[in-house]
């Protein structure tokens, strides 16, 4: 699968999942720009695409800022000249009790990860309407299977799955194709730090704190940044054409709902 001559916006593109996406587009011929908070993270993803005889622009902002996706999109499209792909995978959560979760927290869940998707929708759907491009929103299985502790994240995720599907229907009339990927349990650096504790309070290394968290989330294994971006490619690529509002579930089987 080949992404020659296609243009991409990877958003929270300074580590984990969106990182990987981000050089598995350009491993396939994509031009890429990233972008995240951190300029210093961006530049070290970009100079690894680069050192690959990759493509990479970068752009520091934070999507939380309502301006901020249309100057993103913006540096896309001067740099590259059109927009093919968005991707977005920018957001975190907080996880905790609900009784200890405020207004502020929850308003602060939706401001990156589905504001920010909603935004950045809005800046580069005319771009990928000339293009009969593709937008790729990465989400999580807690938008289908809820967890006392992650009501922020489930109710983020229920939403933006709801906007995918409503683009998706939007981009039938106007040639964009919509797709969403449910990651389930990722060894991101988020989950790496919960293995980290796993080992401290435990006294156990690290394989045995990995099989503790398989057991506990009933995965054949945890997942790797990779995994998600190969099905990141397919998503967006001629191979996966026939894809429009689909949801994947790319979990190792965290999530038995229907």
């Amino acid at each position: 699968m080949r992404l020659d001559g296609k243009s991409a916006i990877v958003t929270g593109a300074s580590q984990g999942i969106g990182a990987a996406i981000a050089e598995a587009y350009a491993k396939a011929g994509a031009e890429v720009l990233i972008t995240a908070r951190s300029q210093e993270k961006l530049d070290a993803v970009a100079s690894g695409i680069r050192a690959a005889g990759g493509r990479a622009e970068t752009f520091a902002g934070d999507l939380k800022q309502p301006g901020t996706a249309a100057e993103v999109v913006d540096a896309a499209v001067t740099a590259f000249g059109k927009l093919d792909i968005l991707a977005h995978s920018a957001g975190a959560t907080k996880y905790g009790d609900f009784f200890d979760l405020t207004d502020a927290d929850f308003e602060d869940g939706f401001a990156l990860k589905y504001y920010g998707a909603v935004r950045m929708t809005r800046a580069a759907w005319p771009h990928l309407m000339k293009t009969k491009g593709c937008i790729l929103n990465v989400i999580g299985v807690g938008a289908r299977v809820s967890e006392k502790n992650f009501a922020i994240g489930g109710s983020v995720n229920s939403a933006l799955t709801n906007f995918t599907k409503a683009m998706a229907d939007r981009g039938v009339q106007d040639g964009v194709r919509v797709n969403a990927i449910h990651p389930g349990p990722v060894l991101t650096p988020r989950i790496r730090q919960r293995v980290e504790f796993i080992m401290r309070e435990e006294g156990i290394d690290e394989a045995a704190a990995l099989a503790k968290m398989e057991a506990n989330w009933r995965v054949m294994r945890l997942g790797k940044p990779e995994d998600i971006a190969n099905l990141a490619v397919f998503a967006v690529s001629e191979a996966g054409n026939l894809l429009q509002g689909s949801v994947i579930d790319m979990d190792g089987g965290a999530t038995r709902a229907l």
